[in-house]
């Protein structure tokens, strides 16, 4: 028997089978359940003799999840949590093998097909997207959305995936994406544990679901704890169900269908999955499903035991409601099996499971053994010129399932301890080193991006085109333009807002176009900041091209962990097979006060690796960003400027067709003296303070980066820099944020350091949120006047006397 074989669970149409055929699937779900039961056990196991670094299992939830999985077709969605391995196995989306794969974090190819060993045991996906980023055919697949650690964290994605089945089926534009849906009918499972329910994140998602009335099935595992913390510390009533009552829908109200069932049993587990998930599917009727009883036969993780937070009694009590012991029991007691058929699957599951972790740890030790043969041989050879270095080509040696960093370690020592004695055996490990970089980039750093063939650096260069008739216009008609043009180009498109809608955004970029285009592509949205990202993500992972806004900066922090947690890392943890093109789009920078001022750019920069950072300095570059954006398959922020919309720019012509590329930035004004890098808001001030400066002989180069993920990719700053020698970074986040970042980029990795001839400066925010009013803004960010006496400062201490000091 081959250990990577699947085994899928068979729904239950007892019309239709004689009793032979459902005893062969009663006993097939048994057998999953069983199998996964001592995947959990073996798999501690691994974890605490050392072969693994850590282990979370889905010990206690086996029976539920198989029910589950029937209910579960080609073209539905998970988005759940690292519980779910049974489920996981009863679908089809993993093999046991696979499991274990991860467990070791095993990072040759196809070995741990849900993130290249990436991610820990238990966090599961399926391939939506071929090597070169383009989809496949997801209404043939059993989809499972990439799993996260956060807990609640995948409520947020889940409202998005089940959003796609109500605009797929509602919207017949969409009826040509025949690879992403059949007719809206494909339901999206989300999974929690009970003590996560008291996330924020949750609530927000299931006030969304039942408001969009979207085929979303909640599954709660309730096993009355989360990790030591008892239920009654947890929830209010201790029963999550209790408290979303008001949410059941009535016969004038619509709202959630709301089921409680045990998790031991498995003929009610059965009957409950098949009418929930009816209902939901057909009548596209969110549902909630309330699994209690459950248990944690091994406890939370290979972190501890329960034992030192649970009494006797419910250890007691846990031991006599296992799933898998009621499950056993009801199948005697149903005769529909008798023990000795029962103990002979027990048996064959724990050599088939056992089987499977041994040929997954092999193939785990086998790919590294090579490597250590290699370098033994290498250090060996080259300990004929330095004796000393054979003790390390032993140690190694010596090293019974040697890991890669312990290879690697090796190797590198004995590089750094020869490097006085030149030699050709030097020189081959060095080679041998050398070699392995670009495929240790590949297995452990690689795909921070999609890459495909939708890249934004694929997408043509397309100049903004005007002539004598080109019109002035208000920054925001220029925005309005490229939207109307690029959603009536493309149907894929949708955008979702507090106050998006109806009014068309509160500064009317998107101004008449729910009316042009209908409500279910230009859509209001309630205050809830993370389910509207997760609303992105989720119908990003499923072919459409959504825009979610949020309306000011500051509230992005809001989102921040979603962001971050999930759509930043989805296409590096997944190794590139999963990804979500959402364009967050919001306005920062300069309005009023504490709470609307905001430039948390170091924040965005330091959380959103994996997704683009644009920051246009008007809303033409705006315009021109969102085209290219619209145009390719990788997430990104917009950051539009504040005080813009109603300063007057030039139409172009092509407003929906021409692209500004990403990274490349821009030198708006050249000069001699100094380079001023600046973004943003910000360089209309430094446009005004060089315009003074050139009063007194200084002439300023400014460089607009344009994007500060990626930043200057042609390395435009360090041009200006060896021109100019002088350096000054201006911007509106606090001291140390963005403008450190700017720093690191232009002196280090543009080796900028080496053409300067004085201190690099930069010029940012006072250390605080900025107070109300204009006179706040003046005295806590970067002003003209700050501009001007900055760079006549620094242009004081190279030339005092032509300088002299101002104050």
């Amino acid at each position: 028997m081959m250990q990577n074989e699947k085994f899928i669970t068979n729904s239950i149409d007892d019309s239709e089978l004689t009793f032979n055929d459902f005893k062969t699937i009663v006993m097939n779900d048994y057998k999953i359940a069983y199998e996964s039961r001592q995947a959990s056990v073996l798999g501690r196991r691994e974890v605490l003799t050392g072969k693994a670094k850590f282990g979370i299992f889905g010990d206690g939830k086996e029976v539920p999840q198989v029910a589950m999985a029937k209910a579960f077709k080609k073209g539905d969605w998970r988005s759940g949590y690292y519980r779910d391995q049974t489920f996981a196995f009863a679908t089809g989306i993993s093999t046991i093998k696979e499991f274990f794969a991860q467990l070791y974090a095993n990072p040759t190819n196809g070995a741990d097909p849900f993130s290249g060993g990436r991610q820990m045991n238990c966090h599961f996906a399926t391939k939506s997207v071929n090597e070169d980023g383009s989809w496949n055919d997801l209404t043939q697949i059993k989809n499972c959305s990439s799993d996260i650690s956060p807990t609640g964290g995948q409520m947020a994605r889940l409202v998005g995936l089940a959003y796609a089945s109500k605009l797929f089926r509602n919207n017949k534009e969409l009826d040509y994406l025949k690879n992403f849906s059949v007719n809206g009918n494909e339901v999206a499972f989300g999974t929690i544990g009970n003590a996560s329910t008291s996330e924020g994140v949750f609530f927000e998602a299931i006030n969304a679901a039942g408001v969009l009335q979207i085929p979303m099935a909640i599954s709660i595992w309730d096993d009355a704890y989360g990790i030591s913390v008892p239920a009654k510390y947890q929830t209010t009533k201790e029963d999550i169900s209790e408290v979303l009552k008001g949410f059941q829908r009535d016969k004038d109200q619509p709202g959630y269908e709301i089921y409680k069932v045990k998790g031991w049993d498995y003929p009610a587990l059965c009957e409950v999955y098949e009418k929930a998930i009816h209902i939901c599917r057909e009548e596209h009727v969110p549902v909630f499903i309330h699994v209690t009883e459950l248990t944690q036969p091994q406890g939370h993780s290979t972190s501890g035991s329960h034992e030192r937070y649970k009494s006797k009694d419910r250890l007691t009590w846990e031991s006599e409601y296992d799933c898998l012991l009621k499950m056993r029991e009801w199948m005697l007691e149903s005769a529909i099996a008798t023990e000795e058929e029962i103990a002979d699957t027990e048996k064959k599951a724990k050599v088939f499971v056992r089987n499977a972790q041994k040929e997954a740890w092999n193939e785990f030790l086998d790919s590294i053994k090579p490597e250590q043969k290699k370098v033994i041989d290498l250090i060996s050879a080259l300990a004929q010129h330095q004796p000393e270095l054979a003790k390390i080509a032993a140690q190694l040696s010596a090293t019974a399932d040697a890991q890669r960093r312990e290879v690697f370690s090796a190797a590198r020592k004995a590089i750094r301890l020869s490097a006085k004695f030149n030699s050709q055996e030097r020189n081959d490990l060095l080679t041998w080193y050398k070699d392995q970089e670009e495929l240790s980039f590949d297995r452990y750093n690689s795909k921070l991006h999609t890459n495909g063939v939708e890249s934004p650096d694929k997408i043509a260069v397309v100049d903004a085109e005007y002539d004598d008739l080109s019109k002035m216009v208000d920054g925001r008609e220029v925005l309005n333009a490229c939207f109307n043009e690029n959603f009536a180009r493309d149907q894929r498109l949708v955008a979702f807002g507090e106050d998006l809608g109806n009014i068309g955004d509160v500064n009317q970029g998107f101004a008449g176009l729910q009316a042009r285009f209908g409500e279910l592509r230009v859509t209001d949205t309630g205050i809830r900041e993370m389910t509207i990202m997760g609303q992105g993500i989720g119908l990003a992972m499923r072919g459409l091209k959504p825009i979610a806004e949020i309306q000011y900066l500051d509230y992005l922090i809001f989102a921040l962990n979603v962001l971050s947690d999930d759509l930043a890392s989805l296409s590096y943890r997944t190794k590139g097979i999963q990804k979500a093109p959402v364009i967050v789009r919001t306005r920062g920078h300069r309005l009023e006060g504490v709470w609307h001022s905001g430039s948390p750019i170091s924040m965005l920069l330091g959380s959103l690796r994996g997704m683009h950072l644009c920051v246009p300095r008007n809303m033409t570059q705006a315009a021109g960003m969102y085209n290219t954006l619209f145009r390719a398959d990788e997430p990104a922020v917009v950051i539009e400027c504040l005080n813009g919309y109603r300063l007057k720019e030039k139409l172009p012509n092509n407003v929906g067709d021409f692209t500004v590329p990403l990274g490349k930035a821009e030198v708006l004004e050249e000069g001699s003296d100094i380079t001023v890098v600046s973004y943003g808001s910000t360089l209309r001030l430094v446009q005004e303070a060089a315009e003074e400066l050139a009063n007194f002989g200084i002439s300023v180069e400014i460089v607009d980066p344009q994007t500060l993920l990626p930043f200057d990719v042609n390395k435009v700053c360090a041009s200006s820099l060896a021109k100019t020698n002088k350096l000054l970074v201006v911007d509106e986040d606090v001291p140390g944020g963005a403008s450190a970042y700017i720093l690191q980029k232009v002196l280090e990795d543009q080796n900028g350091y080496f053409t300067l001839d004085g201190k690099p400066k930069t010029l940012s925010a006072k250390p605080h949120r900025p107070p109300f009013g204009s006179d706040g803004d003046y005295f806590s960010k970067p002003s003209v006047d700050d501009i001007i006496e900055t760079i006549y400062g620094m242009m004081h201490e190279t030339h005092p006397a032509k300088f002299p000091p101002i104050f």
